[in-house]
């Protein structure tokens, strides 16, 4: 039974959530948290929609088990392609999602140009062309789906010569059209910040979504009245489908600190997808 004291949850594709649990972590440190990176799936960006939908499903249901208070879908892409169907599969829980930030970087632009860093899931979603009809009519957007970017992100070719130039070939022409603002419209893309400034230069602005989604769930919960009221440490679960070791060593390079990690196995029970906590934990 959840209660204030209960965590949050928050589920990606990958490390890419990891960008909004650091600043969920600055501005709610009471509060317990995990965390479910779906390595054995990653990226989602490619995926069709029934298959995000069918893994946003599991791992909600898991982070259930956890008596999860809240749910924060840390994954763009599974948030345009499931946010939505969550809250219909799920309508006592409060669901928290992404979505890229067109609406202020329409009131920030200068030229009137902005460029959109997303996955071509997102881009595709009836989500994503609501949000341009009601916040883009006045503004020219530029879009890309950076393949190839979240790999390297995921490999930990961050802040290698290859990022850097993939970066290049994506932003330099929207520079050179005039471009002045850029939303990351990818929970991994945070990580690649120095990188984007270096390319971009200083005349061009980036807006990072992940700040944002913090404080909603902070309104969300003081709303429902659910806030914790721990002021310790607060407990941090991090959980991945994928290899827990690698995940560890992505988890210290990222956010600066070891941590364990457990590691979870997708399975089907009675013709339904599950997710399980492995019962051989490292």
């Amino acid at each position: 039974m959840t209660c204030f004291s209960s965590p949050i949850g928050i589920f990606d594709s990958g490390i890419g959530g990891l960008s909004v649990l650091r600043e969920m972590q600055a501005l709610l440190p009471g509060e317990a948290l995990v965390y479910v990176a779906d390595q054995a799936h990653v990226p989602y960006g490619p995926r069709p929609v029934s298959e995000i939908q069918q893994f946003s499903e599991a791992i909600s249901r898991f982070l259930l088990t956890q008596e999860a208070k809240l749910i924060v879908v840390a994954c763009n892409t599974a948030s345009a392609a499931a946010l939505s169907f969550l809250r219909q599969r799920f309508p006592h829980v409060p669901f928290v999602g992404m979505e890229p930030a067109v609406k202020p970087a329409a009131r920030k632009t200068q030229t009137g140009k902005v460029g959109v860093l997303a996955t071509e899931g997102t881009f595709a979603s009836e989500r994503y062309a609501d949000l341009m009809a009601r916040f883009a009519q006045d503004v020219v957007v530029y879009q890309n789906p950076c393949h190839g970017l979240v790999q390297l992100i995921e490999s930990g070719q961050g802040d290698e010569p290859e990022t850097e130039r993939l970066l290049q070939e994506i932003v330099w022409p929207m520079v050179a059209d005039g471009v002045d603002t850029i939303v990351l419209g990818c929970t991994h893309y945070p990580f690649v910040i120095p990188v984007l400034e270096k390319v971009g230069g200083t005349a061009v602005f980036i807006i990072d979504p992940a700040p944002a989604v913090a404080r909603q769930v902070k309104r969300v919960l003081e709303k429902a009245a659910m806030l914790s009221a721990n002021t310790g440490a607060a407990q941090l679960d991090l959980v991945t489908t994928g290899a827990a070791g690698n995940f560890a060593h992505q988890v210290q390079q990222l956010l600066g600190y070891e941590h364990a990690v457990k590691t979870a196995v997708w399975q089907v029970e009675n013709g339904e997808l599950t997710l399980q906590f492995s019962q051989v934990q490292l």
